[in-house]
């Protein structure tokens, strides 16, 4: 039974990974703010909500790979932090959200305790790059919190836009290093780092289009 369980388990990990990650490309090359992108934005959120689940159960209950626990934090967090601003779009504490930066960070730490105690068996440019990753972007969402509501601006943008790509970075370089065991730890810092290229490009063209807006609007405003 419990092989059953796991095997299920694993599946529908790996069709909902497959169905985040066609799903997380088609939105990228999609107009963005459209009613599309926020429709197959849903879709991208509950196969990633399913990928997480999974991967906390195949570590929690099934004792697997416990690398997995520290890549679906990561994954988790940047998909819940990444959504929860584009509905926010403020920078106001709320208990919700320093809630899951302390599990968040929990879940690492006992990861690294974990690590400890057996010994290091893992590519350390894996675990380190993916726990530094991890706790600079909690770091910034605490940092944040200093910045005046009111100078809080368009902000929210590019927030939305680094976490939902580096959330489907994630997922790709677990996809990648799975496929590819062989040439790990290339198979998995690699699409981290070309979705890290791809997200420079995306917060270039947010600031452009922001800037095309905001000179659209002042001579709409001139011209009234």
């Amino acid at each position: 039974m419990e092989s059953v369980l796991h095997s299920t388990n694993i599946i529908t990990h790996i069709v909902a990974g497959t169905f985040a990650l066609i799903i997380g490309f088609i939105i990228l090359i999609k107009k963005k703010g459209t009613l599309t992108h926020k429709r197959i934005g849903r879709w991208f959120l509950i196969s990633m909500i399913l990928v997480v689940l999974t991967g906390a159960v195949g570590v929690i209950i099934f004792n697997r790979n416990l690398f997995l626990l520290v890549l679906t934090t990561l994954v988790g967090y940047n998909t819940y932090s990444g959504i929860r601003i584009i509905r926010t779009k403020t920078n106001e504490p709320k208990m919700v959200d320093f809630s899951a930066m302390i599990f968040a960070v929990v879940t690492t730490l006992y990861f690294l305790y974990y690590l400890k105690t057996i010994g290091f068996y893992w590519n350390p440019v894996i675990i380190y790059s993916t726990v530094g990753y991890l706790f600079m972007v909690i770091a910034y969402d605490l940092l944040r919190y200093l910045i005046p509501i009111s100078n809080y601006g368009n902000l929210w943008l590019y927030e939305h836009t680094c976490k939902m790509i580096s959330a489907l970075g994630g997922l790709l370089s677990a996809f990648v290093g799975t496929i590819l065991p062989d040439y790990k730890p290339y198979s998995q810092f690699l699409p981290s780092a070309i979705m890290t290229i791809v997200m420079i490009i995306f917060v270039i063209m947010t600031r452009q289009k922001l800037k095309k807006n905001s000179k659209f609007m002042v001579r709409g405003g001139r011209n009234q």
